[in-house]
């Protein structure tokens, strides 16, 4: 699971700085790369909530 932990991490980085070059400069590839971003954290975070349910039972 820690490794899970340290992917979202690192997603989250990419995503923030995509996300603040789009609304700070304008930068709308960089919207697209935040947006895909997201989705692949929406994703990790619900592989993270099913392993967080199986480790605490």
């Amino acid at each position: 699971m820690k490794e899970l932990v340290e992917k979202i991490n690192a997603e989250f980085e990419v995503f923030a700085a995509n996300a603040a070059a789009q609304v700070e400069k304008g930068n709308k590839a960089a919207g697209t790369r935040a947006r895909k971003s997201a989705l692949e954290l929406s994703k990790l975070m619900k592989e993270f909530r099913k392993e967080s349910v199986e480790a605490a039972k």
